[in-house]
This record gives C-alpha cells, sequence and structure tokens, in this order.
C-alpha cells in the first residue's frame, strides 16, 4: 500500500524508520498526552507488530514520509477497535496520528489524515470513523475538527489508565461517511 498526498508519501515501514520512530517516542514533547515515552525495544515491538498488520490487512497506521527529503517523519492512519476496548461506540474504525514535533504546524497531520479518511470512507466503505484522545490534548482535537469530525460529548475514562491518571479523561470524536463527502474538498 502506497498512497500520496500533495506532500507526503504514506506507505510501509522501512526498517531504517525505526531509529527515526524510537527518537520521536522518546521525546517527553511528542508523547506527553500518553502515559510515558517508549524505549527503543518499545518502540521497535510497535513498529513491528504496525509493519505486520499493514502487511496482513493493507492498512493500520502507515510511516509517513516527506516526499521532498524521503525523511520518515511519523505515521497517520486507521486503527480497529473491538467491542471489548471499553471505549464509548466501540467497534470502530479510530484514525489517529503521531508526529515528530519538528513536523507540528505545517498541516502534515491533517493533510495526511485527509488520506487515511479518503482510504477508510472510499476503500474500505466504512460508515464513520472515530478517534479519541485525552481532554487535555487541544492539538490533536484541533486535527479533528480541521477534518470535519464533530464531539460526540460522550467524554470516558481511558480503560488502560488507572483512575486519577491525569490523562485518564478522554473525548471521542466522529466523522460519518456523508460528513466526509461534505467536507472532504475544504480540508487544506
Amino acid at each position: 500500500m502506497h498512497m500520496e498526498t500533495q506532500r507526503l508519501i504514506l506507505r510501509q515501514w522501512k526498517p531504517e524508520d525505526y531509529s527515526a520512530y524510537a527518537t520521536l517516542n522518546a521525546d517527553p514533547q511528542v508523547m506527553r498526552y500518553f502515559p510515558a515515552t517508549l524505549s527503543n525495544t518499545e518502540s521497535d515491538q510497535q513498529a513491528d507488530r504496525i509493519e505486520n498488520l499493514i502487511a496482513e490487512r493493507g492498512w493500520v497506521f502507515w510511516a509517513v514520509e516527506l516526499k521532498s527529503t524521503g525523511k520518515f517523519i511519523g505515521f497517520v492512519g486507521l486503527h480497529s477497535q473491538d467491542e471489548s476496548s471499553g471505549i464509548p461506540d466501540a467497534p470502530f474504525i479510530e484514525i489517529g496520528w503521531r508526529l515528530a514535533a519538528d513536523y507540528w504546524g505545517v498541516g502534515y497531520a491533517p493533510e495526511a489524515a485527509k488520506k487515511a479518511l479518503q482510504f477508510a470512507f472510499e476503500v474500505l466503505n466504512i460508515p464513520s470513523v472515530f478517534a479519541f484522545t485525552a481532554l487535555q490534548n487541544i492539538p490533536s482535537q484541533q486535527v479533528m475538527i480541521k477534518l470535519g469530525m464533530k464531539n460526540t460529548q460522550q467524554d470516558f475514562n481511558h480503560p488502560k489508565l488507572e483512575q486519577g491518571h491525569r490523562l485518564e479523561r478522554h473525548c471521542l470524536y466522529q466523522i460519518t461517511q456523508q460528513q466526509w463527502l461534505a467536507v472532504a474538498d475544504n480540508i487544506d
């Protein structure tokens, strides 16, 4: 699987992506809305799982590469949450992203996410896509809004975080296939 946007390539992971991904996952700024940074081993294991899922089904969190430099900058893509996830409205397909901090603020996350949503709605033909994040993660919520996603007003305690954790409360956003068709051309 290989998809392109104006400035980005979404593709299968390569062995040379792993060290850049480990650097990204070790960055406290990038990981501030996650429970912890990841060690090199944890990062490599996560990348292995992602790479294997793409090989198996053609999609999950694709590696994002800058067309201009060929540099790996993070991931954007889709993931399935099953009914036992403890997240409202599951089972569903979620969209997510994680980019190196040097590449924030220039529209790469919404640009790549728009391509992932197009894949979800036009190739997988699913009726809706969800996204969730910690309530404090305003930057991610801004990307969700830019994509035309709507807050479902179903804030929840993330089931994998202990009670009282600073990131426990999450919000849940959604976009339907019909909403996507109405806004897709207006997403920059």
